[in-house]
């Protein structure tokens, strides 16, 4: 019996092939397909065809491991029903799975064709009705928040619980869609009480809208400011072609440049030299036709006539200064 398992020797148990899986982590009432290649999965699951079309899907602790031992697997799986099975041109096999119930392993068979374990059904638990119409109202609110903020999740997945009237089944069917890791989805498989699945899941979607509404804002923010650099790109754009419309194109690039040179050489104290870029910037900007481009110009032409790098003998001697 795996340690993993919390399933007694007593508890009544039901013999199935195995089929270990490296990286995903099946519910109940989940349908997917899957691609075995491994020769010991692909005889699990032919035997399992030949014999009531039932096999145990347990997740690995390594994925890499092509024959996991018994302590490298899971103890808690789920029963699966096997709806089609087609095997490939490179010998692999897709098989097309649905989730029917969770299951513990009571014990390992040994066999070398393939993977065989017994298991035993796992109990999901009472509790008040009214107690739990209201956290299943809860948790379907709660999903509902966290599919708007998760672009990973189709819409349409809403539509599929408005049907769903068992807590359990509500509770699996959320966490198959939730964005976790395989770990964290094996936690909630673990969880056989009904009420305590509820409870987690509905903490980690709390959990994970706030992380969802962060990223949601760092996303607007950073839109806003690619927007913003866009919107200026294309005014400055547009300036250029009515620049050249206007026939001004060939003299004012030549002219800022000699500006831009003349503000560089002129010998500027750092304030001085800031405004003068400054009202290039602007002067780039404007049509070189308007009348402010013609005040801007001519300020930026002053401040560079400035004798910055000219500095006057001071006669400190007051007699020869009068003479």
């Amino acid at each position: 019996m795996s340690e993993d398992s919390p399933i007694e020797d007593i508890t009544p148990r039901t013999r199935y092939q195995m089929l270990p899986l490296r990286d995903v982590v099946v519910f109940p009432h989940m349908v997917l397909p899957l691609f075995v290649g491994r020769e010991k999965s692909i005889n699990a699951l032919e035997e399992a065809v030949q014999s009531g079309k039932q096999i145990f899907l347990a997740a690995q602790h390594d994925a890499a491991d092509d024959d996991p031992a018994p302590e490298n697997i899971f103890g808690i799986g789920t029963v699966a029903s096997i709806l089609q099975l087609l095997k490939l041109p490179d010998g692999t096999v897709k098989v097309l799975v649905e989730g029917v119930s969770r299951a513990g392993i009571v014990n390992y068979v040994e066999t070398e064709e393939s993977f065989v374990v017994d298991a035993a059904p796992i109990g999901e638990g009472d509790f008040d009705e009214r107690e739990g119409e209201v956290l299943m109202r809860t948790v379907t609110s709660e999903f509902e928040q966290y599919v708007k903020l998760n672009s990973k999740i189709p819409p349409e997945v809403l539509t599929s619980l408005s049907g769903i009237e068992d807590p359990g089944r509500l509770a699996d069917t959320i966490a198959a869609h939730l964005t976790l890791r395989n770990d964290e989805k094996q936690k909630i498989l673990e969880l056989g009480d009904v009420r305590e699945r509820l409870e987690h899941i509905l903490g980690i979607m709390e959990s994970e809208i706030d992380l969802l509404q962060v990223e949601k804002r760092l996303r607007g923010r950073v839109k806003k400011q690619m927007e913003k650099s866009q919107r200026e790109y294309y005014l400055n754009e547009q300036m250029k072609a009515i620049q050249k419309e206007l026939g001004d194109m060939d003299d004012a690039p030549n002219e800022m440049e000699e500006l831009q040179q003349k503000v560089e050489e002129a010998g500027m104290p750092k304030e001085a030299r800031e405004k003068a870029e400054s009202e290039l910037k602007k002067l780039r900007m404007m049509s070189p036709m308007s009348a402010e481009a013609t005040v801007v110009r001519n300020y930026v032409e002053w401040l560079v006539q400035v004798p910055w790098k000219k500095r006057s003998r001071v006669l400190k001697d007051l007699a020869k200064a009068e003479s």
